[in-house]
């Protein structure tokens, strides 16, 4: 169910529902992904997610909150970020915005590696204050071993992966013809290049590529690309699944231990 072609009294059904109390938010980014993809790929494939676990499950999904936490990519035209504390405050607010009509728990669709400590600490927020249950969900981290098993170097920001997600979800605009430039141009990536004597030296990802981008995108294919996206809405779909089964109260904190065993003094 998609919150923006619903009437009011539609959503009114949904949340006056007992079982209906779930809803899904995708995010991602606006920013650079190479001379081959088009800056809203990051949140072109949440939303692309999130839609589609979402006709299949009968949950709730938001419109995408499309730039995030970015600056790292701002050397490259076209990135487009807000800071972190605003990234944070914002998506708080909208996530109690949907407390407010009725929804308990919340699964956040990111595929921008830079939201995730971010929404990681607005769920921690609304969990401690007991709230609403949110969560973060990346799609790429739901099927490793896939992407080791079709991708040598898959890469961790516009590489194969998301090369593949995109001609899949908007073929169209993949620029085909740079996906040498985009390999040739950027890195394979090799996580011990980034760090000296276990300490990572970088802030920025020009730093690391000079074209943005890591992996070898020609390995990409619309095929592999349908292949990703299915298995990772599958897991997408038993993660909302497994969440509506669950009781608000179990997913709330535990109380505080008890300091003197048998007082009954727990929970203060």
């Amino acid at each position: 169910m998609y919150l923006p072609a619903q009437t009011w009294p539609d959503l009114a059904d949904y949340v006056e529902s007992e079982s209906e109390s779930l809803a899904v938010v995708p995010l991602g980014s606006t920013e650079q992904h190479g001379p081959h993809l088009p800056e809203g790929t990051d949140h072109m494939i949440a939303e692309a997610l999130a839609r589609a676990a979402t006709e299949r499950t009968g949950h709730l999904c938001t419109p995408p909150i499309s730039i995030g936490v970015s600056s790292h990519h701002r050397q490259f035209h076209g990135t487009m970020w807000v800071d972190a504390p605003v990234f944070r405050d914002y998506v708080e607010n909208l996530s109690r915005n949907l407390t407010y009509h009725g929804i308990d728990r919340i699964v956040y669709v990111n595929a921008h590696g830079g939201n995730v400590a971010h929404l990681r600490e607005v769920g921690r927020r609304l969990h401690e204050d007991e709230t609403a249950y949110a969560i973060e969900w990346m799609w790429d981290e739901s099927i490793p071993g896939l992407i080791e098993e079709v991708f040598e170097t898959p890469g961790p920001h516009g590489g194969p992966k998301e090369t593949a997600m995109i001609m899949h979800i908007a073929n169209e605009l993949v620029r085909e013809d740079q996906l040498e430039n985009a390999r040739d141009g950027g890195v394979a990536f090799d996580g011990d290049t980034a760090r000296v004597h276990g300490a990572t030296t970088f802030y920025d990802a020009i730093e690391n590529s000079p074209n943005g981008v890591f992996g070898d995108q020609t390995d990409a294919t619309p095929e592999v690309g349908e292949q990703l996206f299915d298995a990772a809405a599958e897991q997408l779909v038993a993660l909302l699944e497994w969440l509506d089964d669950q009781s608000f109260e179990a997913l709330m904190p535990e109380s505080h231990v008890d300091p003197q065993p048998g007082s009954g003094r727990g929970g203060l």
